[in-house]
């Protein structure tokens, strides 16, 4: 498990390279939220994408950009929104 500064230190290096940034990157956060004890539901895969729910707050993520394995921007900013409502991003 990664220290809690770590995960943040991580959603600011995403928040940096925002096209750039791939799935693997937010299951990552995601996993670690997990298990610092915030209440994570199961990801729940749609045909286009993956939805996320960390406490109140729900994220898509759509995973149907064929050719690349880059999020786009847009998926990005959702995900960087959810943290900021969670308090571990500030812009």
């Amino acid at each position: 498990m990664a220290a809690l500064e770590k995960v943040i230190e991580r959603i600011c290096q995403i928040a940096e390279r925002r096209n750039n940034t791939t799935t693997s990157d937010i299951e990552w956060v995601v996993n670690q939220l997990r298990e610092h004890g915030f209440q994570v539901r199961e990801p729940r895969r749609t045909r286009h994408g993956v939805l996320y729910g960390v406490g109140p707050v729900r994220f898509m993520v759509c995973t149907h950009n064929p050719g690349s394995k880059q999020v786009k921007g847009c998926y990005v900013d959702d995900f960087l929104n959810a943290m900021m409502e969670l308090g571990l991003y500030e812009e």
